[in-house]
């Protein structure tokens, strides 16, 4: 069995951290590869550090990390006692904002406008490897936002130009941008905010070495071979072999899943650390997708229209994560003449989301169909880059469309309940746990597509006020409306590195009824 080299291991907790010594790589190598871009880039350091920075408070001021023993807060905002005795102010943290609102935090009276001198500073377990991240973080987000597309230049018309316009990445991760591993010549050449053409090669592996699911296509068999699509990042860095040619494609959000010319994207496996995970394709994922794929097709026709899911048209691995490679269709083939699909994380480029009518509409769309799906007994992780929604001329929102469902949750007893045929599938899929299955949709959509989308927590309870009075009542519904919102809580995962699976924070509940305003 054809066995590639071993993924490389996550960044030592030994090491340079600090953002000054990130930035000035970064502009050091740029100097050499594309010298014009460094101006731009030396200007969009101070908004990228204050980016990053944010997202880093917002999690310090919500998230349940061990060492903060209490929050306090008043009328020049919150404060942080610690459990050394420090403590730790900074400006209101508005759990659910996406544009950069802390500049400066202070520790014991000390500025801080940079998130890795902060983290570094904090020397809290497992700080230094965070702090080097934070400030890769915040230095390849000014690289992202030197090459940035202008936004001025219309809507565009191939499914690839709208996720190559979301700029700053995950709008609530303080490793928005990180991209450990990759040089800036490699961030240019396969970012999809820079725009490039990646060409994908192929590896040769004997068939009978290989799980597949699906479809295989012809053009991906050479005799008793198969050909596994292989990101060039992954044939250089982790494979260590160079790979035979195959097509010209243009890279999505997630930057491991790319666009072939026709209507189908091929996700690949990239043993990197972006953002949280690290990007590789499980035989599990593999193994299941045809199952998950048809269950998700006729479980989507049970939305009245309203939702379509991506249909995986094959998938292979090679005896490991690291050589594996899954294809699907494009949510593109969903859109009828004049209309658009993006994913919701480019919404907030479009404008729309600043028309309160526009957004309430777009959260009835989303929470009426996600709550569908929980009800008959499946949760999406419906964030901004699984979830699309299509627009129509006029710019509302009409359908949506999910893509990637490697990440779902089943419930065998909430599909009984409804009747709906349970599928053959075991493994970390399944949970019959209403707090897990709540976790996977609230986290994903309230607390991530649509606060994204809304931009602020008045934005998003006015929206969500709007968009629950239309909703079906039910447990679901209540919780939606009366509890905490669940959110992953990602700097806290961070700082865990040994604590598997997820870890969740609970933000306070943004809708306001027509019986008053909830204290959380």
């Amino acid at each position: 069995m054809y066995r590639p080299p071993v993924s490389p291991h996550p960044p030592s907790e030994e090491g340079p951290s600090g953002s000054p010594a990130a930035e000035a790589e970064v502009a050091e190598e740029l100097a050499a590869v594309r010298p014009e871009l460094v101006p731009r880039y030396t200007a969009a350091l101070p908004g990228a550090r204050a980016a990053v920075l944010t997202r880093l408070w917002r999690a310090l001021a919500h998230e349940p990390l061990p060492w903060v023993t209490r929050r306090t807060g008043g009328p020049g905002g919150v404060t942080l006692s610690l459990a050394d005795g420090r403590e730790l102010h900074g400006p209101h943290a508005d759990p659910y904002a996406t544009d950069a609102y802390a500049g400066v935090v202070h520790l014991d009276g000390a500025a801080y406008d940079d998130p890795a001198r902060l983290m570094t500073d904090l020397a809290v377990p497992h700080s230094t490897a965070f702090a080097a991240e934070l400030g890769n973080s915040a230095a390849s987000m000014a690289l992202s936002r030197a090459g940035a597309p202008d936004p001025s230049g219309g809507r565009p018309e191939q499914d690839w130009e709208w996720e190559q316009r979301v700029v700053d990445g995950h709008p609530f991760h303080p490793n928005c941008r990180s991209r450990p591993g990759f040089s800036v010549a490699e961030q240019l050449a396969y970012a999809p905010e820079h725009r490039p053409v990646v060409e994908l090669g192929t590896v040769p592996v004997p068939a009978r070495e290989c799980l597949v699911a699906g479809a295989w296509p012809d053009e991906l068999r050479d005799g008793e071979r198969l050909l596994v699509p292989v990101h060039p990042w992954q044939a250089a860095h982790v494979l260590k072999r160079p790979c035979d040619a195959w097509a010209d494609t243009r890279p999505l959000m997630s930057l491991r899943t790319l666009a072939l010319s026709g209507a189908v994207h091929v996700k690949t496996a990239l043993s990197a650390r972006l953002t949280s995970s690290v990007r590789d394709i499980s035989a599990y994922s593999v193994e299941v997708s045809a199952t998950l794929s048809a269950f998700a097709e006729d479980l989507a026709a049970r939305t009245d229209g309203l939702l379509h899911v991506t249909r995986t048209l094959g998938a292979v691995t090679a005896g490991s994560p690291d050589l594996a490679a899954v294809l699907r269709e494009s949510p593109q083939v969903y859109a009828a003449a004049g209309e658009h699909v993006l994913p919701v994380a480019a919404l907030a480029g479009t404008g729309l989301p600043r028309s309160p009518a526009w957004l309430a509409g777009f959260a009835r769309l989303a929470l009426r169909v996600g709550l569908r799906l929980l009800e008959l007994g499946v949760a999406l992780e419906a964030h901004g880059q699984n979830l699309l929604v299509v627009l129509a001329p006029d710019g509302s929102p009409r359908r949506l469309v999910y893509r990637d469902l490697a990440d779902i949750r089943i419930s065998p007893a909430r599909l009984a309940r409804s009747g709906v045929r349970v599928p053959g599938l075991t493994g970390r899929l399944i949970t019959d746990d209403d707090t897990a299955l709540r976790r996977k949709l609230f986290g994903s959509l309230v607390a991530g597509a649509l606060a994204g989308t809304a931009g602020s927590g008045p934005a998003l309870g006015a929206a969500l006020e709007a968009a629950v009075r239309d909703l079906t009542p039910g447990p679901d519904v209540t919780a939606l409306c009366e509890e905490p919102v669940p959110a992953k809580a990602l700097t806290l995962m961070r700082l865990s590195p040994r604590t598997p699976g997820d870890q969740w924070a609970t933000l306070p509940n943004p809708v306001v009824l027509e019986h008053g305003t909830r204290d959380q």
